[in-house]
């Protein structure tokens, strides 16, 4: 088993931070670029002196003139590090841009996790239970394959005389479909790698929060690292700017963890279930008068009188994509249109429960943020977690998969009655986890997410999650979301091809009965 272990009882694989790209002279850069701000021309990095370094440096840094320091941009490469870190820490903000392995269509076939420092006791449970869930992980994988297949082949419509070429392509999907679903056995705490861009600023805060969250542990190993990879290529980046970590107890949050009380939980999670309902995601705030809102707003960035262009002419030339061709755009451009910047003024707010790895995707809409819960201050004992759709009612797979979230959850308590701190016994919990949010969003984002995620291929939670947000905004504003849906309704009739994934086209056209489809895999 590869791990990542600090008692030094188990083979040590730590994370590994490589610093692949990098701005040359990212301090002096940051100087000259302060010094440009009241000078004639832009000044050169290589003409900064020592006694600018000192009196301009600092003196920007400390009075919270940071944009000098985001133009300087460092490029790492991240491995060994937990998916419940990169959740947690690493994507819980809105600046930063990573490539990360996919568990969705990259089998794990090793056992390969972060694990904490533990005592000998608490290790050997902490182990047992990362084995287990990847025996889960693999038995599961097995026995999904029949109704993966068979779902396949309905849609695809593949008999005994269809073609041996389009038959394999079709198997390859039952693998890849199989171990999407598989993945939710498996612990957080296991390994993923990525490329991870961020600015020089963003690195600054990531240094100083590196204790908050949930794995304040894991997350110093990590940014410690990344700070010392650009400390090797500029020392001045650190020596003359910033200061150190926030100790622990200055991190507001951790009074709650310590806190943390089953029964208060339990009392929480019961209000938030009681609101959401049966939706995996209930709109529970919106713009008011939003329609009007955003024909008014047009009608002044155009010029346009009340009488000139009525609300239904507007929103039509808005978002009707015959109209609006920047609705036929792959690439997302809504923010540089003058427009199009108008679909900022409406926001919607969801109350929603995905499953910790389908969040995990999820919360890659930066632009679309939420407020996401410290697992190791809202912990119980009993398993709370998210079934997949192949899962639900297959006898020969669903009381596995229960088994398998009642060991993880037995695991988990064993490790806190060992006095494993919560923070740490977290990460033996699978991704089926129950992550309950509450996101906000403005028109602009949240159509772009739409467009992305009411797409056939996309995370079936997040689907279904996008599925009612359009439902319910169709409902209370239907002007706005008569022309909202995934990239083939949109792009109907306008533009070829209708489906823009190419050689992943899911096998159904969606376009012809959009918003009435049935989803079976």
């Amino acid at each position: 088993m590869s791990v990542a272990d600090t008692t030094g009882t188990s083979r040590i694989t730590k994370p590994v931070v490589t610093l692949r790209n990098y701005f040359d002279k990212p301090f002096d850069s940051a100087v000259a670029a302060a010094r440009t701000c009241y000078s004639s021309r832009v000044i050169s990095p290589d003409e900064v002196t020592d006694k600018q370094r000192v009196a301009i440096g600092s003196a920007t840094f400390d009075g919270g003139h940071h944009t000098v320091f985001q133009h300087a941009h460092f490029e790492f490469g991240l491995e060994n590090v937990s998916r419940q870190f990169v959740w947690n820490f690493l994507h819980s903000h809105p600046f930063y841009n990573s490539e990360q392995q996919s568990q969705r269509y990259v089998r794990m076939d090793q056992v390969q996790a972060y694990i904490p420092p533990l005592s000998e006791e608490a290790h050997a449970v902490y182990t047992a239970a990362l084995e287990k869930a990847w025996d889960y992980y693999r038995l599961i994988g097995e026995k999904l394959s029949p109704r993966t297949r068979d779902v396949l082949y309905d849609v695809w419509k593949i008999t005994p005389q269809t073609a041996d070429k389009r038959r394999q392509r079709i198997e390859r999907q039952v693998d890849k479909k199989a171990i999407e679903v598989a993945r939710y056995v498996l612990p957080v705490a296991a390994f993923t790698s990525m490329v991870h861009t961020i600015s020089g600023i963003v690195l600054h805060r990531l240094y100083r929060m590196r204790n908050s969250g949930d794995t304040p542990q894991e997350t110093a190993l990590v940014i410690d690292q990344m700070v010392a990879r650009v400390k090797e290529v500029d020392p001045l980046f650190f020596e003359r700017i910033g200061k150190g970590p926030l100790d622990l107890d200055r991190i507001p949050e951790q009074k709650y963890i310590r806190e943390n009380n089953p029964e208060r939980t339990r009392q929480a999670r019961m209000e938030f279930d009681r609101e959401l309902g049966s939706r995996t995601s209930r709109l529970i705030a919106a713009t008011p008068d939003a329609e009007s809102l955003l024909a008014r707003s047009l009608r002044y960035v155009l010029g346009r009188s009340e009488s000139e262009m009525s609300e239904d002419a507007a929103l039509d030339a808005l978002l009707n994509p015959a109209h609006n061709r920047y609705r036929l755009e792959t690439l997302n451009v809504g923010v540089h249109s003058p427009m199009m910047r108008v679909l900022q003024h409406v926001s919607y707010t969801f109350l929603k429960k995905l499953s910790h790895t389908a969040d995990s995707q999820d919360q890659r809409h930066r632009m679309v943020p939420a407020s996401r819960p410290l697992l190791a201050a809202t912990d119980c004992p009993e398993p709370d977690y998210i079934t997949p759709m192949l899962i639900r009612g297959n006898p020969d797979v669903e009381p596995i998969y229960r088994q398998a979230m009642e060991e993880a959850w037995e695991a988990k308590n064993r490790l806190l009655a060992l006095s494993v701190p919560p923070s740490l016994a977290i990460y033996v919990l699978p991704n089926a986890a129950a992550i309950r949010l509450v996101e906000t969003g403005s028109l602009l984002h949240l159509m772009h997410k739409w467009t992305m995620r009411t797409c056939f291929n996309a995370q079936e939670e997040i689907y279904f999650a996008s599925m009612d947000e359009l439902e319910q905004v169709r409902e209370l504003h239907p002007r706005l979301a008569r022309y909202l849906g995934p990239p083939c309704f949109i792009r109907q009739k306008l533009a070829y091809p209708v489906c823009t994934e190419g050689s992943h086209f899911c096998g159904v056209r969606v376009w012809d009965a959009f918003p009435i489809v049935e989803r079976k895999l």
